[in-house]
């Protein structure tokens, strides 16, 4: 990137997400300074603007235009997404995308060939590369300290099942929540997942059961070198938000087990107790985030490789579009036939 001192960034969709990611750029990211904002309601987008002391832009040409906007983060719709980076990498800008990058290959493939062309960097949103403790699990998983690697089990469980107007434009549990336990999957092991098995139910929320969509969910991963990923995840874990990762191998075992509020632990005659997890994303992979943008911000100044690169993006939605064919047609689907 052609830029001095710190790396300007744009958000484009500051809902619950896009202004997480303003906070975390505005307070924890030295190299980098928000400096515009937009959003399809332009009352959201002034709010947030006002909020962190910045532009809010009237459309996306305006967001992008701004000579002091090096960078854009696009945290709208999914359905947008596509579009919207290769609006961006046109302009010339870095590119940050949630996840998905989009719900349909040829839309991703049409979006990774856009910013390649443009030669601008991109990164897709998968934070949970950088939490510490799944860090730390790849890294002992990929070092050779496990041996051979065989398993890897995944848990993830909501606290509660997001509101249902998300849902119905979400793409369902497998790809707006398990999407990333599916990327996990691919970063621990490092051996693409060529087949997958699925199967969902909807056991507990009626609204859900209505969209044709699932509250519990489990999946098995065969990746390309013989081992076995299990997913297990839940739209509803009372106790609070439910995060674990297991890498097993011939020399080994590494986990990274969940957070919760403190660490303290109170010992009584008939029972014990700690205290409860973090309640949900939010404060779970709060450090995550942090990191993510650490990281984004030196790839787009400094070069080099993409933390989380368009290909790293795409992988996890032919697996989710892999699941989703599995649960509902109840047999194994090769990615083969997704790609």
């Amino acid at each position: 990137m052609k830029t001095t001192g710190k790396l300007g960034i744009a958000i484009a969709g500051v809902g619950r997400i896009g202004q997480l990611h303003a906070r975390v750029i505005t307070e924890q990211v030295p190299n980098a300074r928000l400096t515009a904002v937009y959003d399809i309601s332009a009352d959201t987008a002034a709010f947030v603007a006002n909020q962190f002391d910045v532009a809010a832009a009237a459309d996306i040409d305006e967001l992008l235009a701004a000579p002091d906007v090096d960078a854009i983060a696009i945290c709208t719709a999914t359905p947008t997404h596509g579009e919207l980076i290769i609006k961006a990498a046109a302009a010339g800008k870095a590119v940050f995308c949630e996840k998905p990058i989009s719900m349909s290959l040829a839309e991703v493939d049409a979006a990774i060939a856009a910013t390649e062309a443009a030669g601008v960097p991109f990164m897709v949103g998968f934070n949970r590369r950088f939490d510490p403790g799944h860090a730390s699990v790849q890294q002992a998983a990929r070092s050779g300290a496990l041996g051979r690697l065989t398993m890897a089990r995944i848990t993830s469980r909501d606290p509660a099942p997001p509101p249902i107007e998300y849902l119905k434009m979400s793409g369902g549990i497998w790809t707006d929540m398990l999407i990333h336990d599916f990327d996990m999957a691919n970063f621990i092991m490092g051996s693409p997942v060529v087949k997958v098995w699925a199967q969902g139910a909807a056991l507990f929320d009626e609204q859900i059961a209505a969209l044709g969509d699932f509250d519990t969910a489990i999946a098995v991963l065969t990746h390309a070198n013989g081992a076995i990923t299990t997913i297990d995840g839940s739209r509803k874990a009372v106790y609070g938000y439910d995060q674990r990762v297991e890498a097993f191998g011939t020399s080994g075992m590494a986990i990274s087990d969940n957070q919760r509020v403190n660490n303290s632990q109170i010992y009584l005659p008939e029972s014990s107790q700690q205290a409860p997890f973090q309640y949900f994303f939010l404060e779970r992979y709060a450090e995550s985030f942090k990191n993510e943008w650490l990281a984004f911000t030196n790839y787009a100044l400094n070069g080099g490789a993409s933390p989380v690169s368009g290909g790293d993006g795409r992988a996890p939605v032919a697996i989710a579009m892999a699941a989703a064919i599995s649960a509902t047609q109840g047999r194994q689907v090769s990615i083969d036939e997704i790609n």
